[in-house]
Parts: C-alpha cells; sequence; structure tokens
C-alpha cells in the first residue's frame, strides 16, 4: 500500500507560528498599522479585479 505525499502544515508548525506571532506583537514588530498594509495588500492581490474597476480596497480606521 503507498502512501500519498500530503503537504501541508503539522500542528507543531502551526503551534510554533501562532507562537512566533504572538511574540513578534508583543515586542513591537507587528503593530496595527503593518496589519492593515497587509491586509490591504492582502485584499489588492486576491481582489486585483475590483481594483481595475475603481474600487479602494484600503483598510481604514
Amino acid at each position: 500500500m503507498a502512501h500519498r505525499y500530503r503537504p501541508g502544515i503539522s500542528l507543531v508548525g502551526l503551534l510554533y507560528l501562532i507562537i512566533g506571532v504572538f511574540v513578534a506583537f508583543d515586542r513591537d514588530y507587528i503593530d496595527a498599522a503593518l496589519l492593515r498594509r497587509v491586509g490591504s495588500a492582502l485584499l489588492a492581490i486576491f481582489l486585483w479585479f475590483l481594483i481595475l474597476l475603481g474600487v479602494d480596497l484600503h483598510i481604514h480606521t
């Protein structure tokens, strides 16, 4: 019986990333302004066709 390779992240890897994000946020490597910029960038990447139609995808407070 052949086992197929299943790409993905393990539970340990996910926990490692979550703790890393928490530590970076706690030590001010990540702040609310950075999260807004990253969020706007991700929206622009996934919804690029709306930008071409003139929609503003910037996240404002």
